[in-house]
């Protein structure tokens, strides 16, 4: 017997094949193709398993089954009975794992009629040539595709690992609550209106992260969830209003331990679902050194193309546009270089998309030079040779590179190079798609300014994580004495694939006087902290373990994992960029009667910024 053998069935489309030649099979499934050839039908069937052809024969079958079967359509659903056997050697479809053998019909039954759907559900594997709104309003139907589908099976294989790996390194899953109090997790939450509790409101979580704390307190070391996380933000490719999170916390464990598992977690799942060993441990650098050295805090790491600080070649420069960027008041102006090797023939119009590039990094402008003899610059006769020379030196340019340079304040001019050399990287196809380059990121920044004074001035800190990261060790003291915030260095990490975040974790506060005081240092209050954490903030005076954690995002690995071009395509239902579900129609209006139930009355004038 069959493992799929239901009241409708013997055996899936997917199991006929060499195996079973010779043997009577009932399959049901999806109409993928009907072709006549002289009164002879050939029917492709298909469900989630496979593609199997049956072969319609008036001599072998009853008159009713023949008419059902000249009648069928694409996509109408139908339960064939008949013969496993050999394909003539004319006929046979080294395509298919079901090539080499036919289903000759002996009945078949209509089980569901369908319309003509409004896009082909192609069974090739490759991408629909439908808009994907289309295909996200008939979701069920682009889900038949077989792309879609290795997708969602892949997820499900990969899901299966994580809580096979994590449970055998001795973590217990516990769910936590949906239904929940507001964090600052830097974004908004979805509020949830209480009907009992007039003018209350519950949040979705952004992330299970006082809770995993609290676990820890109460003595569960080592814990896990397959979380549903949620996050009133603008979208992108890589998210979504709705996302899956590995969420994971550790006792008694410090960065290495959580470093640890996680690698051990990529490696197991990238062995048992994609058949690709993954080469342990992964690199690390710093915040500050990934950003001096590639412009961001989540590098490729495919391919080179590396800054380098070409300041020492323009100090005391003429050219107006570099000596205003280096006599900054707070001392924090550069120049940074990219030199790109051989690239000294680029066209204008590739300099000028690059010099937008840059500006949306922030920066004023891109300067470029070509390294020959003589040197040429975007700057002309303004920039003295020498300097040119000097700075085509210290970024190691030889004859026919080209050179980019941005002159700013430190961070402006690396995440504006940043961005062109990301930009370089898949413009010249540096980055071999088959390779997998993880990295570890540590030591963010604690803070980050908080903008809002009189002309956009610093009028405080925001926590960079989140406000339950600890402090550098080594920073602890000038966190407590209040010195220069903006430097203090965290216990924050983020780990990275190929120039994706996969998930950000650090090494939690654990003593409730630190925790107040980071509380103080954010604009917090005694009232208010008791107010919005006052649950943690006693937990923590009852002996809380030294923790941390990460949450790698579920999602972005599968798509990693599947080479898929957005979320949208591993995610059953997605949303779309505007956080709209096409399918079913949401959001959507409350009825009047149900908003009076929440004591709701809505406001349809736009909203504050």
């Amino acid at each position: 017997m069959s493992t799929s053998e239901t009241s409708y069935r013997t055996h899936t489309v997917g199991e006929v094949g060499e195996g079973v030649e010779g043997r009577e099979v009932t399959l049901a499934g999806w109409v993928d193709r009907r072709r006549d050839h002289g009164g002879i039908l050939f029917l492709d069937l298909r469900d989630r398993y496979g593609l199997a052809q049956v072969v319609c024969d008036p001599a072998a079958m009853p008159p009713s089954a023949m008419l059902a079967a000249q009648r069928l359509r694409s996509e109408d659903v139908v339960r064939v009975t008949g013969r496993v056997r050999r394909r003539p050697p004319a006929m046979v479809n080294a395509s298919l794992p079901s090539g080499t053998v036919e289903v000759g019909a002996t009945t078949l039954e209509l089980l569901a009629g369908a319309d003509t759907p409004p896009f082909p559900v192609s069974t090739s594997g490759g991408e629909s040539e439908a808009a994907e709104d289309l295909r996200l309003v008939h979701r069920y139907l682009d889900l038949r595709r077989p792309a879609l589908q290795r997708n969602l099976l892949l997820r499900h294989a990969a899901l299966q690992e994580v809580r096979r790996y994590l449970s055998g390194e001795g973590f217990a899953e516990i769910e936590t609550p949906i239904l929940t109090k507001p964090t600052p997790e830097g974004a908004r939450d979805y509020l949830v209106p209480s009907r009992v509790h007039p003018g209350s409101f519950y949040a979705l979580p952004q992330s299970p992260q006082l809770y995993k704390q609290i676990l820890m307190v109460a003595g569960f070391d080592r814990y896990f969830q397959i979380a549903r996380c949620f996050r009133d933000e603008d979208l992108r490719a890589d998210r979504q209003p709705e996302f899956t999170q590995i969420d994971i916390e550790m006792s008694f464990a410090d960065q290495p331990d959580v470093w640890r598992v996680t690698e051990g977690l990529f490696a197991h799942v990238w062995r048992q679902v994609a058949s690709i060993e993954i080469e342990l441990p992964f690199p690390a650098v710093t915040y500050d050194e990934a950003m001096s050295r590639f412009g961001t805090d989540k590098p490729d790491l495919r391919f080179g193309l590396e800054l380098a600080d070409v300041t020492g070649a323009f100090r005391g420069t003429g050219f107006r546009v570099v000596a205003s960027a280096l006599d900054r008041a707070d001392g924090l102006g550069v120049v940074k270089a990219l030199r790109v090797p051989g690239a000294g023939s680029t066209s204008r119009r590739e300099l000028d998309e690059l010099a937008e590039e840059a500006k949306l990094g922030g920066a004023q402008g891109l300067l470029w030079a070509r390294a020959g003899d003589p040197a040429v610059s975007s700057a002309g006769k303004n920039l003295e040779p020498d300097r040119l020379q000097a700075a085509l030196a210290a970024a190691a340019a030889e004859q026919g590179d080209l050179l980019l340079m941005v002159a700013d304040e430190r961070r402006v001019a690396e995440r504006s190079l940043g961005r062109v050399r990301t930009a370089l990287g898949e413009r010249l196809g540096l980055a071999d798609p088959t390779a997998l380059r993880f990295l570890w990121v540590s030591d963010f920044p604690l803070f980050e300014p908080l903008e809002g004074g009189p002309g956009g001035a610093v009028s405080g800190v925001a926590p960079s994580h989140h406000p339950f990261t600890a402090p550098h060790p080594e920073d602890e003291a000038k966190l407590l004495s209040g010195e220069d915030l903006l430097s203090l260095r965290s216990r924050a990490y983020d780990v990275v694939l190929n120039g994706v975040e996969l998930g950000s974790g650090s090494i939690r506060i654990h003593r409730p006087e630190l925790q107040r005081r980071v509380f103080e240092v954010l604009g917090i209050g005694p009232a208010e902290a008791q107010a919005k954490f006052g649950f943690l903030l006693e937990a923590l005076r009852y002996g809380a373990p030294p923790h941390g954690g990460i949450a790698p995002g579920f999602d972005r690995i599968v798509m990693l994992i599947a080479g898929a071009a957005s979320l949208r395509e591993v995610i059953a239902f997605p949303k779309t960029t505007q956080a709209n579900a096409l399918m079913e129609g949401a959001p959507a209006a409350a009825p009047q009667r149900e908003l009076r139930q929440l004591h709701l009355r809505v406001d349809a004038s736009p909203a504050a910024p």
